[in-house]
């Protein structure tokens, strides 16, 4: 450790203290693990302040996500995601695909990466935002709120198609995506069960939806997946299983 690093470390630590008298305590042996175990606590600390604001929730590991079973889906793209290069492209990672294929799981599994790379993450469902965003009854409250979506180094948008929404909502989502897109190109993450040119549907009679699809994929890394309902699979062998269990017990 040379000594400029090392004083480096006290500015970046806000240690004024040492950095001051670093000439009378620069040779004492418990100066350079005092610094270490100091950024090791702090880095401890913003990682759980960054999961708790992140609300990813409860979610399988990518080690438990079953390549076979989707009958299209690029593991390459999927696992160059999970190495976060669209951070710093400014890329939209999008995921589009059928309900239970596990959209979600990655999404969440990339949003985490993400978290513990240092970066600052904010999971939604699009109805939970844009529920939010909607209620807000006055300008500087809409600021406030924007300001949690907008804010994030990256923002994950969960399950956009699954329901309809009004004029309303669909320039509010629009407002998202551009302040995000004008701020430095912040990536967003979506899941949808939709492809753009289903969007419509989801915002009907909203003259913003070609708009907001351009300004999404603009600068975007889109992922098909295409297969039956892993959930589906999951509660059909939950079901089977029981049912064999009480065949064995009936044959006793």
């Amino acid at each position: 450790m040379t000594t400029p690093d090392l004083r480096e470390r006290l500015d970046t630590l806000g240690l004024h203290g040492l950095r001051l008298h670093y000439d009378d305590v620069s040779q004492a042996d418990w100066l350079p693990w005092l610094v270490q175990i100091e950024e090791q606590e702090r880095h401890r600390r913003s990682l759980e302040r960054r999961i708790r604001n992140g609300k990813l929730g409860r979610f399988k590991p990518m080690a438990d996500f079953d390549w076979a079973w989707p009958e299209r889906i690029d593991r390459a793209q999927v696992e160059a995601l999970l190495r976060l290069d669209f951070l710093t492209e400014g890329a939209n990672p999008i995921l589009v695909g059928p309900n239970g294929i596990g959209k979600s799981m990655i999404a969440r599994n990339i949003a985490h990466a993400a978290l513990l790379a240092g970066h600052t993450v904010r999971f939604t469902t699009a109805s939970a935002m844009l529920g939010d965003l909607a209620g807000q009854d006055s300008a500087s409250a809409l600021r406030r709120h924007l300001a949690r979506y907008t804010r994030p180094r990256l923002l994950l948008v969960d399950e956009v198609g699954y329901l309809s929404y009004g004029n309303r909502h669909a320039d509010l989502l629009f407002e998202v995506i551009t302040r995000r897109y004008e701020d430095g190109g912040k990536p967003t993450l979506v899941t949808t069960n939709k492809v753009f040119a289903e969007w419509s549907e989801v915002f009907p009679n909203a003259s913003c939806v070609v708009t907001l699809v351009d300004r999404l994929v603009h600068h975007s890394e889109v992922v098909h997946i295409k297969g039956k309902s892993y959930r589906l699979k999951e509660a059909e062998d939950r079901a089977n299983e029981r049912a064999s269990g009480r065949s064995k017990t009936k044959a006793r």
